[in-house]
């Protein structure tokens, strides 16, 4: 008599509902889904919407609100990314109800990125805030959520108490957004009440966790999830090179400078890859559960400063096409700040995963800055913009070439302790 493979007879070939029960935390190969794949997709169209709204009040040198609309917009994206994918990770059983929660899902990232353009518009007048779109797409985001959260409350026995406190927390939250949709009180009230329900918003993952049996997220799987979205996010890097080239091209047709920033930009979002991965978010997660918090938290900063990257290079493409409000200098700087932000927020979270400062890495940290350091140097003393464009992309190459040749080394001594 033969057997069929359990393998073979798993996952089952039809969506139908099924019992959404927690997931195993040592299943093997772990991976992220097509369905988590195509769900990422939607979060470019709100990554490039913010940073071309961002872009275009730098160019006419708005800092404030270009810093505030592009905070205020990508803190509600990568929120309720950042919440949907741990609740998928623990409890995602890919039947027909999850497949619908996540369609949305995405359905609200599309109307809150709509909703960008009006949230920009109104903080740069400064009267009051319009984020009748922003705040509708972010509650048809979390919906889904409560809704899952409560078929998990249902299924699961053991993690029925966290899972009550995630769908009465978060609907809770979805309240307040609503009451500030509707009131529509001035613009320096407004944004006070949005940091207000942010930070509230922020403390329901770690109180219902605290209490109980915590959910059964997957360390390889969550770290996989992070790192796609990261990649995801470069895109926006790769779009800004993109079109400062064009604008190098338009200027002055294929030159030498169109070639640096063509080179430049590409090798900074590479070098800006290569260093996020030198990160053992999965070695460390598998082994320390309880830095999860930190690691996936300061994920906001990683996400939000390479966008910010971005932005910053079709702010480059303004000034080199002569249509930006402010000098080369400023305009280099919104390039040099985001990546020396995702620098700083990278070692950060580097040094909160292993529970310990190397002191290598502020060794790295001071190089990495006085590369970026030099680039507005350069063009200070009249270096092009697309020079300086050049030399930020040496910036992450002081990260690579230091753990290469010593940093690995430092890393492979924590791990060893970590797992023993």
């Amino acid at each position: 008599m033969t057997h069929a493979d359990p393998a073979l007879a798993a996952p089952p070939l039809h969506h139908r509902p099924r019992r959404m029960v927690g997931r195993d935390i040592g299943e093997r190969h772990r991976a992220a889904t097509p369905l988590e794949l195509l769900f990422d997709l939607t979060f470019v169209v709100a990554f490039s919407q913010a940073g071309a709204q961002a872009a275009h009040l730098l160019e006419l040198g708005h800092y404030g609100p270009a810093i505030v609309g592009f905070g205020l917009g990508l803190f509600g994206v990568i929120w309720a990314w950042i919440n949907y994918t741990w609740l998928a990770s623990a409890f995602d059983n890919d039947d027909l109800w999850f497949r619908l929660a996540t369609f949305v899902q995405m359905v609200g990232v599309i109307i809150l990125a709509l909703g960008l353009p009006a949230l920009f518009h109104s903080i740069d007048e400064g009267h009051h805030l319009d984020n009748v779109l922003l705040v509708a797409g972010y509650i048809v985001m979390r919906v889904p959520a409560i809704a899952l959260w409560l078929r998990a409350a249902r299924h699961n026995p053991a993690h029925r108490g966290a899972a009550l406190r995630y769908a009465g927390l978060v609907a809770l939250m979805q309240v307040g957004w609503i009451v500030l949709m509707l009131i529509d009180p001035p613009l320096v009230v407004a944004v006070a009440l949005f940091v207000a329900l942010g930070t509230s918003e922020m403390l329901v993952p770690w109180i219902a966790e605290r209490n109980g049996r915590s959910t059964p997220w997957h360390p390889h799987h969550i770290a996989e999830r992070y790192s796609l979205l990261t990649i995801i996010t470069l895109g926006e890097v790769v779009l800004g090179t993109v079109l400062s080239v064009s604008a190098v091209v338009e200027e002055e047709g294929w030159s030498l400078g169109a070639g640096v920033i063509a080179f430049g930009g590409t090798a900074l979002a590479f070098g800006l890859w290569w260093t996020y991965f030198m990160m053992p978010s999965a070695a460390v997660l598998s082994v320390r559960r309880d830095r999860s918090f930190a690691w996936g938290y300061g994920h906001i900063a990683i996400f939000a400063s390479i966008a910010a990257t971005g932005a910053g290079l079709h702010v480059a493409a303004y000034a080199i096409r002569d249509e930006a409000h402010i000098d080369d200098i400023a305009a280099l700087g919104t390039v040099v700040v985001p990546v020396g932000l995702f620098v700083l927020a990278l070692y950060v979270i580097y040094t909160a995963l292993l529970g310990r400062l190397d002191p290598f890495h502020l060794l790295l940290v001071v190089g990495t800055l006085v590369v970026l350091a030099a680039a507005v140097v350069a063009v200070a003393v009249g270096a092009s913009l697309s020079v300086g464009i050049g030399i930020i992309a040496l910036a992450p190459v002081v990260s690579i070439v230091g753990y290469e040749t010593a940093g690995h080394r430092h890393q492979a001594a924590i791990l060893a302790e970590l797992r023993g």
